[in-house]
């Protein structure tokens, strides 16, 4: 399926939480063992969330900024990976981010998603940690 397929949503978490959450619960508590009370923080009521719906109209991805610049909570259900959804809601977020006059975005990527995130423009800053039991790194982007 090519990106042409697929659509983004932006919206505050009151009208975004029943197609995001259960994406998140699916790929990082499910797929990647992600403790569920770790995943869902009170942070999600002040972001926007991206929901990527695909030519049905299913939801298959979805991802946060948060009110400081941050990018996170970034997950593509297994039956889209690979089909430019992941870039879809980056660059649906980072355009949300320059609109409302960020400067500097930061995420912190599971290390093996690091390539992807500087595809986008974004630089890896610092060393790796762990979170979660799996390897991060921080990256930034700059306006």
């Amino acid at each position: 399926m090519s990106e042409q397929q697929y659509r983004v949503t932006v919206g505050d978490w009151a009208s975004q939480k029943a197609l995001s959450q259960p994406i998140r619960m699916e790929v990082f508590v499910q797929e990647q063992n992600v403790p569920a009370e770790q995943e869902m923080d009170q942070m999600d009521a002040v972001c926007l969330h991206a929901i990527a719906y695909n030519g049905a109209g299913q939801p298959v991805g979805t991802g946060r900024l948060l009110p400081d610049g941050h990018i996170g909570r970034m997950a593509v259900r297994k039956v889209a990976r690979g089909a430019g959804v992941g870039g879809l809601l980056l660059q649906a977020l980072m355009a949300q981010a320059h609109a409302r006059g960020d400067r500097v975005l930061a995420l912190s990527a599971q290390s093996h998603a690091a390539p992807f995130y500087e595809r986008h423009g974004f630089v890896i800053e610092g060393d790796e940690f762990y979170e979660a039991g799996i390897a991060h790194i921080n990256m930034v982007y700059r306006y």
